[in-house]
């Protein structure tokens, strides 16, 4: 059979598509769509302040990719465009879209991190340093883990938890679910002091902030207060080091009751850390934004876990489309 270049042609031109996605989301076109209806591109020019032969070119640019529909001239939402795209539905997925956005400079410099195996731009513009870049950061999360909680928090068994604690709890999105769905737990949400300022306002948004606490600090560092009957590392134990999460797994044990639990959501790979797919990707785009970035897989965190005195490992990928396991054990 003659090979066949197809795929790596459409590989090399892949990113057409984001750029297509990230820029018609950042200039509001879905928005505008979901308000004016249908529209000539003239109207969504006007409506945006775009130039007419542009926005002509981007709107077609959507309708190609199928992010919208074009019929006699005037174009409208697609159906997953208006229930995914659109401020203010149930499941806009465009803040959460934005870090991937924001990641797309630091992907076209992956030769260097290839060369000198060092991450290729400051992973604290996005904790901190930058508040602009760090409040896009948050909210990103924020919008993904809304999404990803409403799937894994019903799986969590915190029958008889009163006390838990959201390690690297970035925006406390999964602590205000847990504690939405369980009206007799208190939870503690610990991370950098430029991520909990913004979590605590969506904290406080949301209604939570009498049983959902922020703590500022670098968990690396930071003490775990005592007597937790859960401990919580969802998506965050990518960015560090084996020794790191040996370290995170030991206090962890140590700060909870007698038979505690210990969750850890995140992406995960096989043991020969290729597969699946999109963990394995993840894995570079954590090494391009953090010191230590990875993916590690299912049985090296069951090592770690028993290293650190758990027992009743257990783990388990997400239903599709995320991406992520979910990993549980006991004190």
């Amino acid at each position: 059979m003659q090979p066949n270049p197809s795929r790596i042609i459409d590989m090399a031109s892949a990113f057409y598509d984001s750029c297509v996605l990230f820029t018609a989301s950042d200039l509001g076109v879905f928005a505008t769509l979901s308000e004016l209806g249908k529209a000539d591109a003239a109207t969504v020019a006007r409506s945006l302040g775009l130039d007419e032969r542009g926005a002509t070119l981007l709107l077609d640019g959507c309708v190609a990719v199928r992010l919208l529909e074009k019929n006699d001239g005037l174009y409208n939402n697609t159906t997953e465009s208006a229930i995914f795209l659109v401020p203010g539905s149930p499941a806009n997925l465009q803040g959460a879209i934005r870090y991937n956005r924001d990641v797309y400079d630091a992907w076209s410099k992956l030769s260097g991190l290839a060369r000198t195996g060092s991450p290729v731009e400051k992973p604290e513009l996005h904790l901190g340093e930058d508040e602009e870049r760090t409040r896009t950061f948050v909210l990103s999360m924020h919008g993904r883990a809304l999404g990803i909680g409403q799937a894994v928090v019903p799986q969590l068994d915190l029958s008889g938890c009163k006390k838990l604690f959201d390690v690297g709890g970035g925006p406390g999105t999964y602590s205000v679910l847990v504690a939405k769905a369980n009206p007799d737990i208190e939870c503690t949400v610990l991370d950098l002091p430029g991520v909990v300022k913004v979590a605590a306002e969506l904290v406080e948004k949301q209604g939570m902030s009498d049983r959902v606490k922020t703590i500022p600090g670098d968990y690396r560092t930071a003490e775990f207060p005592s007597g937790n009957d859960a401990v919580l590392f969802f998506g965050m134990l990518h960015q560090e080091s084996p020794d790191s999460i040996r370290s995170l797994m030991k206090r962890a044990y140590e700060s909870l009751n007698p038979g505690g639990k210990v969750y850890v959501m995140d992406m995960m790979t096989d043991a020969s850390h290729t597969s699946p797919k999109f963990s394995a990707l993840f894995a570079v785009n954590m090494a391009l934004t953090t010191e230590n970035g990875w993916v590690f897989s299912d049985e090296e965190l069951k090592g770690w876990m028993e290293e650190a005195g758990f027992n009743d490992f257990a783990v388990k990928p997400l239903a599709p489309p995320m991406p992520h396991w979910l990993a549980t054990a006991k004190k």
